[in-house]
């Protein structure tokens, strides 16, 4: 019900949100621990496109009939949000897509749960302060927020400001003992759920909705919604709202299900995924349920509580069920500030994950750059573009770290046959005029150029040659020249046309100028692509070999043919002179 208000839908369909899904996922999931229904990224996108599409009027209060139309539409909204989410992760399901998860790294992911945990603050003020403010949408909305809700601060309710830091007193001592104490108590204590029994008995016997005019839940419809398609015209409208969602939703599943998966020993099937949770928001939409996906906290709760299977979804069924028939309405006089409060202390697991960016900062500054980001952007931007803006700084660091690697000069381990970069050690055995070379990074478009200029320095092909100074490092003497040079490809795991041209291009160069080129370890696919670009046109297959070793012994055999001719051209000189 809580998350119902960050979607602007009525309390109630947080219930059924809590039910239709929870039921088709332990069915269809095979996540064996994950706990799926309402969550607070989704719930706060989906409001945000609530509205965006359905805003609130800015005349004062609404009557009854006005209050429910306003209500239907905004319902109808959200359900046509979850219809289309759900229809595109089963098109991905179709398409096999299970892969896109991988995009979405754990430094993005935790930096938009992070971030998205600071909206979730900023957007439950006006409700634990009892203001009246329309929601703040779009770009900076966080920070539209903060100050309407600083100008409005006069007349914020002390009767609903009291519950509400009466309710947090409770809420957070609560989690920090189940945290603290979680392998001592048999099961988490139900914080929540004395919150809401106390806050309800307050209210009723103190009247407190009629005599301070503290906003409460209301009556809470008993039974099941009818099926209803959701509106198709306003499929165009919230596809913007609906891809984002879609993603978010696959990428923090899948990313649960594996974390717990790998924890049990268990395999989850990422595009099994796709078609669990792209069927649980699809057939959901029809009960006018928002959309939902696998819940980090009550995933958490579920697994301290001693659940294993899917099963223990269906018995959460029960117990909403129980509330949607006979209970509902014992949370009548439930005030929201409680709910706004239950919100906010959910938050505190991703609050904390601010706790790792020293460690991130000591084992990678790029991905604490990605974090930092990720989290800014969703901070001052909004959920969907500060997700779009991690996303694609995260893969402009990979294809920037390409970019940056260089080919690695390699000499063989004294009685041994390895060969180890010569950057890293000196007791490397080198050949006079054999050159071996590494280059352990994918050859694109974006590091031919890079892969052009280390070669030329390497092999002495510049215009410079080698008395010039290195790529990166200081002038280097002349050295023997390069006779024979062996190309470790084995790092090089794709290569597209550009890449396969620029090997084309070496090898011509090298032809001319006198020096033996091989390729070692170049496996089937970037193979394939140099062939089609022509590379055995200016090679033979005599000069690809399996491995590094092999391909060093034929280059060994070929200097010493090479040095037995040089003497024996030198001796019939000596002898005609």
């Amino acid at each position: 019900m809580a998350f119902a208000l960050l979607a602007s839908v009525p309390p109630v369909f947080g219930l059924y949100t809590s039910f239709f899904p929870v039921l088709i996922y332990s069915l269809l999931g095979t996540g064996r621990h994950l706990s799926t229904g309402t969550f607070a990224i989704l719930s706060l996108m989906t409001g945000s496109a609530v509205e965006r599409l359905v805003p609130e009027p800015l005349v004062g209060n609404l009557s009854g009939t006005e209050k429910e139309q306003l209500d239907a539409q905004r319902v109808g909204v959200a359900a046509a949000v979850a219809f289309g989410s759900g229809a595109l992760m089963l098109g991905m399901f179709v398409l096999q897509l299970g892969v896109l998860s991988t995009f979405l790294s754990e430094p993005v992911v935790k930096a938009l749960t992070s971030g998205v945990a600071l909206h979730v603050l900023v957007s439950q003020l006006p409700s634990l302060l009892g203001l009246s403010l329309p929601r703040q949408i779009g770009c900076f909305s966080l920070f539209k927020t903060l100050a309407a809700v600083l100008t409005a601060l006069p007349r914020s309710s002390p009767a609903e400001l009291t519950i509400s830091a009466l309710s947090l007193a409770l809420l957070v001592p609560v989690k920090e003992l189940n945290v603290r104490f979680r392998d001592r108590l048999p099961t988490p204590i139900p914080g929540e759920v004395v919150m809401v029994l106390l806050a309800s008995v307050l209210c009723f016997t103190s009247s407190l909705d009629t005599r301070y005019h503290v906003q409460i839940v209301g009556l809470l419809p008993g039974g099941f919604p009818q099926p209803l398609l959701p509106n198709l015209a306003e499929l165009p409208r919230i596809l913007a709202d609906s891809l984002p969602i879609a993603l978010v939703t696959f990428a923090v599943s899948a990313s649960l299900a594996s974390i717990y998966a790998d924890k049990y020993s268990y395999t989850i099937d990422s595009n099994q995924e796709l078609l669990a949770h792209g069927a649980s928001n699809l057939i959901s939409s029809l009960f006018s349920c928002f959309p939902n996906s696998a819940t980090l906290a009550t995933t958490s709760l579920l697994v301290d509580a001693g659940g294993k299977t899917q099963l223990a979804g269906l018995f959460s069924c029960i117990v909403v069920l129980s509330v949607l028939l006979w209970l509902g309405p014992f949370f009548y006089y439930l005030p929201k500030a409680v709910l706004a409060c239950i919100n906010i202390s959910s938050m505190r697991q991703m609050f904390f994950q601010m706790q790792e960016l020293p460690q991130l900062w000591h084992i990678s500054r790029v991905d604490f750059a990605v974090w930092m980001v990720t989290w800014v952007a969703v901070v001052t931007l909004n959920v969907d573009l500060g997700l779009a803006v991690g996303v694609v700084f995260s893969m402009m660091t990979v294809v920037c770290r390409t970019q940056r690697v260089q080919c690695l000069a390699l000499g063989q381990a004294e009685g041994t046959e390895l060969y180890r970069p010569l950057r890293g050690s000196h007791k490397l055995l080198q050949v006079p005029g054999l050159c071996i070379l590494s280059y352990p990074t994918p050859l694109y478009f974006g590091t031919r150029g890079q892969f052009r200029r280390n070669l030329e320095w390497h092999l002495g092909l510049g215009e410079g040659e080698k008395e010039t100074s290195k790529p990166d490092g200081p002038t280097v003497a002349v050295a023997e020249p390069v006779r024979v040079v062996v190309l470790d490809f084995s790092g090089v795991t794709f290569a597209d046309a550009a890449g396969a041209r620029e090997v084309v291009q070496l090898a011509s160069r090298c032809r001319d100028a006198r020096i033996h080129l091989l390729l070692a370890q170049c496996n089937a696919s970037v193979l394939g692509t140099l062939t089609r670009a022509g590379l055995l046109d200016r090679v033979t297959p005599d000069q690809l070999f399996v491995s590094v070793q092999d391909a060093a012994a034929y280059a060994l055999g070929s200097l010493v043919r090479g040095s037995s001719t040089r003497s024996e051209s030198q001796e019939a000189l000596g002898c005609g002179k």
